[in-house]
């Protein structure tokens, strides 16, 4: 998630004007934001029918558009006229389109096409208008003559004894990584494009200058079904005469160690990296040529003596061979290219933004706990490496990079919970002075580094880099309490550490895996912080590409085998959850149309095995409510609950692709589900006043939150069943009890149900379990257990203990939809129709904002001498439906007048007893009125943080902040 949104929204921001009563008159309708296929101007796309989308602006009320027009064209010249044109939609009468899906003549391959789309607001023959461009990429197998090389692994010509000094202090098996390099002829002008893929990972130079920003490329697929390639414009770093292309490749996912299977702890796809590229040039004059990988190619080892994505980076600089990625350098001692293969079936075209360096954290403090041993702590657990300037190392010394989350009670690195990941960097000297180490194939899940071999280091010497998937950022947070403005930095934090390729469930152990049920939970989260659209299109492929033949979705993708191969209730159920979410964020129904097929399978293989509808046979591993605290949830219970859930999602899925009579069947099924369900599972005594008496076997907090969450139950028992959870959410604490299932629930349940009082008293709770008591203890990520280290227990099993987790930090879901009111209507997608509805608790402001697939959605409110003002601001195209808190209707004013009065673009919709219902059009809008009594209290949690003795807290303070915001340390 790089940087701030402010590179890709327009450039106004809700209008001060409107605070101070005005209604302001500023630019008009306009398109920013353009994407082809979810990203900003992509380099080398496959897909034959590209999306093309844009966002909107207006700093007008009402100023929707109505109609739009999308033209492409192979010179952008062509754009201005009509005769060149590849393709025009013409102009389409439309007021909620932002998207189009390419519908002209075939695409040519490796070739750029320019894109403008035209709107036109009400009222006027002038559009505006956005361009931008896109690049294809092969257009097949055929179109590739480059064959994958490597290194000769097999030559072992002499074996001598080691030495002191002449390898890491462990090289677990791994073999140096291979270096390979190619001369040719060019002259500068030449339009040149390197299409580039590694079985393992790459980097890639000409003439001696990094190609790209990506990190550990290609990313992470099943490379048994597919191997992404990169596209680079490499033009600019062609001289003239000879030219030299350079790579160096690391084992990474392919070869390395990746998973915690002790019986195959890694070459889960291979035994060593190997190297595939082509580099076509072509002249003003016609003239063209490829360079492609072959035996030509030459090859050695250099100075990366073993690089592994778990175990660590070795560099040894006594192998250095300076010039070899230049032109002129001798490479008449290197070997020729051993070509492994040259089955290009199984590349395709990245269709996600790279892992990206994307921040770097300087030291918050360095401690010397021995002569040459430092201990820094960056104060931020992160995913990524430190990079380390050194100013002399003897040849033959060596500097050891030691990495950990915590700190133990000696105040050293706590590792045990990294299981058999070593997560260790080596350098050894060669007598330079003045150079910088950081490596380059390897991250690590850290918030300390123990630098051992230098007798000094400054705070100007090291510097962690922060890595993670580049996607764009798309949300902030803020309000009135430092804690949870310092819980939704961890959540963030804990997004950024785990969204590397895959999303992962941890950046630190020997796992990292793309576990299916952490991201479907997380997922809602997520996407309100970022744009996710892209990058979860490439993990639904890694989704369906683990499917088993009889159809059955697995626990992880990419899958690994022996690693809980078969799929478990609400695990596989994310092959059917992730893709209807993602529709219903991005507007994108083609996130269905590529999943409908799996969906069904997933839920036909459930039903054959589960006649009765109680899903009890085919369960998996069967994890339940993962890591939940309390008494477990009958596990027959959680997976009737994701049974019936995919099954009405797979027909919603249907309805909304056109099948009619698919839906009509899983329809029908899902009711069969969830009759089966409330006779199975659901007991009712009936109460002569008030609420029946609803109990749910197991009678667990996760139970209920997924029977009403799924909305399971007869609607006569509803409000049973919502008592009996609020009853027991009170019991404990009021606590939860849940683990990655219910979690993610129960915010949003209890506050669907009238409950937001205790969403709020579970925001404020500080002790175990709650997620103030890690933050209370130091930390900066969110944990993957409630108690993964207490004062009196210390550290949990490091079995299964780490504290840069993301599921639990589901909750930042309702700081948007739930605190500060930002949320779109159940029957909604793509932001089309917001519903704003702040739960103020005892808070005194909250604001998120969002950038949506149609624009700028923001909602800010503050409590101030009795009164309320909450400020909206709603994208051209959609309408919002305005909840404003108060219980004082005749109170209510926007912009210093009676709604709607003079003002057709806000209508009442219906009064309440603490809320005034008004529906607006697209635009700015600042209510007022008086403050609805404050419910619940504020949380314990000081606003500066506490200071701990060290190896008796989790580690603290945070780092810089996620999104820039005001961070006054107030509390409510």
């Amino acid at each position: 998630m790089s940087g701030s949104p402010a590179a890709d929204v327009p450039a106004s921001r809700p209008a001060e004007g409107a605070a101070a009563g005005r209604r302001p008159e500023g630019r008009p309708l306009r398109p920013y934001g353009l994407r082809c296929e979810h990203r900003t101007a992509p380099l080398g796309i496959d897909e034959p029918a590209p999306r093309l989308s844009w966002r909107l602006a207006s700093d007008r009320r009402g100023d929707d558009p109505v109609a739009y027009r999308v033209r492409v064209a192979e010179r952008p010249e062509d754009l201005d006229g009509c005769r060149q044109l590849l393709w025009d939609t013409g102009r389409v009468a439309d007021s909620r389109a932002t998207a189009a899906v390419y519908a002209g003549p075939a695409l040519r391959g490796r070739t750029r096409y320019h894109w403008r789309v035209s709107v036109w607001p009400a009222g006027t023959a002038a559009p505006a208008e956005a361009t931008s461009w896109f690049e294809t990429a092969f257009t097949g197998p055929a179109a590739w003559q480059a064959s994958w090389i490597t290194h000769d692994p097999r030559p072992v010509e002499v074996m001598d004894a080691p030495t002191e000094g002449e390898s890491a202090l462990d090289h677990h098996g791994l073999a140096p990584c291979p270096v390979l390099r190619r001369a040719f002829t060019a002259s500068p002008g030449a339009r040149a494009r390197l299409h580039v893929s590694a079985r393992g990972l790459y980097e890639v130079r000409l003439n001696g200058v990094r190609i790209g920003d990506a990190e550990l490329a290609p990313g992470w697929t099943d490379y048994h079904r597919r191997v992404q390639y990169q596209t680079y414009d490499v033009g600019d770093l062609l001289r003239e005469g000879e030219n030299v292309l350079a790579a160096t490749v690391a084992d990474g996912w392919w070869s390395g160690f990746v998973g915690f299977e002790p019986r195959r702890a890694g070459a889960h796809y291979g035994s060593f990296p190997q190297f595939l590229a082509e580099l076509h040039l072509t002249y003003p004059d016609g003239r063209s040529a490829a360079i492609v990988t072959d035996g030509a190619w030459r090859t050695s080892t250099g100075v990366i003596r073993h690089a592994d994505l778990l175990m660590g980076e070795c560099h040894d600089l006594r192998h250095a061979c300076d010039g070899w990625e230049l032109p002129g350098f001798d490479d008449g001692g290197w070997s020729p290219a051993l070509v492994t293969d040259t089955d290009r079936r199984r590349l395709v075209a990245s269709v996600d933004e790279p892992v990206r360096a994307t921040a770097e954290l300087r030291p918050s403090s360095i401690r010397r706990v021995s002569p040459d041993t430092h201990v820094v702590d960056f104060g931020q657990n992160l995913a990524g490496r430190v990079r380390l300037r050194i100013g002399e190392l003897a040849a033959g010394a060596r500097v050891v990079i030691r990495h950990a989350e915590v700190l133990d009670a000696s105040h050293r690195l706590y590792t045990a919970n990294l299981r058999t990941a070593a997560a260790t960097d080596v350098l050894i000297g060669d007598g330079r002075r003045h150079f910088v180490f950081e490596p380059r194939f390897t991250y690590h899940g850290f918030r300390y580094a123990e630098i051992s071999g230098l007798p000094e280091l400054s705070e100007s010497d090291v510097v962690a880099v922060v890595l993670h998937s580049d996607t764009p950022w798309a949300g902030e947070f803020d309000c009135s309490d430092a804690g949870l403005r310092r819980l939704h930095d961890c959540v963030v934090w804990g997004q950024r550490s785990n969204f590397v390729s895959v999303p992962t469930d941890c950046p630190q152990r020997d796992e990292r895996l793309g576990w299916l049920a952490d991201a479907q939970v997380f997922l809602p989260t997520a996407a309100l912080n970022a744009d996710v659209a892209a990058f979860f299109t490439k993990w639904l492929r890694d989704i369906d590409d683990a499917r088993s033949p009889d159809g059955g979705f697995s626990n992880v993708a990419p899958r690994l085998v022996g690693v809980c191969d078969e799929g478990a209730p609400g695990w596989g159920d994310a092959g059917v959850i992730i893709p209807w979410h993602l529709y219903r964020t991005y507007d994108d129904p083609r996130f269905l149309g590529r999943a409908l097929e799996g969906m069904r399978a997933w839920v036909d293989l459930i039903r054959r095995h589960n006649p009765d509808l109680v899903w009890r046979r085919r369960v998996g591993p069967h994890f339940s409510d993962w890591l939940a605290p309390g008494t477990p949830t009958p596990r027959d219970v959680v997976a009737t609950a994701c049974f019936a859930h995919s099954a009405r999602l797979t027909a919603k899925a249907a309805d909304v692709l056109g099948h009619t009579d698919v839906g009509d069947h899983y329809h029908r099924l899902a009711d069969g589900i969830r009759r089966a369900f409330t006779e199975c599972f659901v007991t009712v005594e009936r109460a002569a006043a008030g609420p029946d008496a609803v109990r749910i076997t197991g009678d667990t907090q996760t139970g209920y939150l997924l029977a009403l969450a799924h909305e399971l139950l007869p609607d006569d028992l509803v409000e049973g069943a919502a008592h009996r959870l609020a009853e027991l959410v009170e019991s404990a604490g009021p606590a939860l009890v849940t683990g990655f299932l219910g979690v993610a629930l129960a915010a949003p349940v209890l506050d669907a149900h009238g409950r937001a009082d205790l969403a709020h008293a579970l925001l404020n709770r500080d002790e175990v379990p709650s997620w103030r008591f890690p933050l209370r203890h130091g930390a900066t990520t969110i944990w993957e257990r409630w108690d993964g280290w207490t004062p009196e227990a210390g550290f949990r099993a490091p079995a299964m203990n780490s504290f840069n987790h993301y599921a639990l930090g589901s909750i930042g879901e309702w700081l948007y939809r739930g605190v500060a009111g930002l949320d779109q209507a159940p029957d909604s997608t793509g932001y089309r129709h917001l519903r704003i509805r702040p739960r103020p608790g005892a808070l005194r402001r909250a604001s998120a904002r969002h950038e949506s697939v149609r624009g700028t959605v923001e909602v800010s409110w503050e409590r101030r001498g009795g009164r309320l003002a909450l400020c909206v601001r709603v994208p051209p195209g959609a309408t919002a439906d305005v909840y404003v808190p108060t219980t004082d209707p005749r109170s209510v004013r926007e912009s210093g007048a009676v709604p709607g009065v003079g003002d057709r673009h806000i209508t009442l919709l219906a009064t309440a007893s603490d809320h005034v219902l008004h529906r607006v059009s697209s635009g700015t809008y600042r209510f007022t009125a008086t403050c609805p009594p404050a419910v619940g209290g504020a949380g314990t949690t000081p606003a500066a943080r506490p200071s701990l003795t060290p190896g008796r807290h989790m580690p603290g303070p945070a780092a810089k902040p996620s999104s820039a915001r005001s961070h006054e340390e107030d509390t409510p």
